[in-house]
């Protein structure tokens, strides 16, 4: 099989940089390793590129870390969004991310043709790739956009991608789970919805009469426990034109919930997409990015991070 790098095989290498500030960086859906064994700080996101630091205020990159078959579902130069990077203990490092291939359309919903879009795990030996398939060529049915798949460990000790079902095709996004093998190198069974858009008490869009209601979108699930065990979820939609991030809890303490919603968002307006990482100092950090438009209506995400109180039964961020 023919291996592909990347967007190096499209011809275009990015050119590294040095010593650049955060809040010069434009990134989507940022996400963050602390790695213990090299002593820096990784950050990929949508687009798949890598940027590693010391201190998360100067950062070195961008970097090709990816490389595909060109006989995958995937395709040779697949979009790239939502990439994280986990870590489980076994040495490795698994690059979760959503894969779209833009020749393959798989539905037409009103009146939107929908391309082949899914979440699939990536291993590689080094923080820094090249991060390759592995394993089940495909994760989750590919008669279903997906996207936004992270990883998390329930109380059962079982590994699971929790992920969101989108909207496009379904008009009332989800999130939702499905069991992973032991290796991260496939899924077991079928996924099983976690909660729906409409289950949120703070989004909020207008329907094609005018009325007020929730927003269809759901986007990026993040797994957490407080200090007093409690099992947590970030999770992002929109507040009108607003990117706008809430925060469920699980009745269980499993991932089966029932998730109870909290009423009003986490986040300040025009930040999203977060993931929960800690310093190296032991400070929890939120990683999200801010969405917005410059004064061409371009839209601009840059990445930011707030610093997180866990020790009590919910997630604060400090201002």
């Amino acid at each position: 099989m023919a291996c592909v790098q990347g967007t190096a095989a499209q011809g275009w290498v990015p050119k590294v940089k040095h010593d650049i500030p955060l809040e010069s960086i434009r990134l989507s859906d940022p996400a963050v390793l602390a790695d213990q064994k090299t002593g820096l700080y990784y950050m990929t996101g949508t687009g798949g590129m890598m940027w590693r630091s010391s201190d998360l205020k100067r950062w070195e990159g961008p970097f090709v870390v990816t490389s595909f078959e060109a006989d995958s579902w995937m395709g040779p130069h697949p979009m790239i969004w939502a990439a994280e990077l986990h870590q489980t203990g076994d040495g490795k490092y698994y690059y979760f991310a959503t894969f779209t291939n833009r020749e393959v359309k798989i539905d037409t919903v009103r009146g939107n043709v929908i391309e082949r879009r899914a979440c699939q795990v990536l291993r590689a030996d080094d923080p820094m790739g090249p991060y390759r398939a592995f394993g089940d060529a495909t994760y989750l049915p590919a008669g279903r956009p997906t996207l936004d798949g992270t990883f998390w460990r329930d109380t059962d000790g079982k590994p699971y991608m929790v992920f969101c079902g989108e909207w496009l095709q379904n008009w009332n996004g989800t999130i939702e789970k499905i069991e992973l093998k032991p290796d991260l190198s496939g899924t077991v069974g079928e996924p099983k919805v976690l909660f729906r858009a409409s289950d949120s008490p703070w989004s909020r869009e207008k329907d094609e009469n005018g009325q007020v209601t929730w927003n269809k979108v759901t986007d990026g699930p993040w797994l957490f426990r407080t200090g007093s065990g409690r099992l947590g979820m970030l999770w992002t939609s929109w507040v009108f034109g607003d990117y706008t991030q809430g925060v469920a809890y699980s009745q269980s303490g499993t991932l089966d919930g029932p998730w109870i919603q909290e009423p009003e968002p986490v986040t300040p307006p025009n930040y999203g997409h977060s993931m929960l990482f800690q310093r190296f100092d032991g400070q929890w950090m939120m990683s999200v990015h801010s969405h917005s438009q410059d004064a061409y209506g371009r839209t601009v995400r840059i990445p930011r991070f707030f610093e997180v109180d866990l020790t009590g039964d919910r997630l604060v961020v400090r201002p």
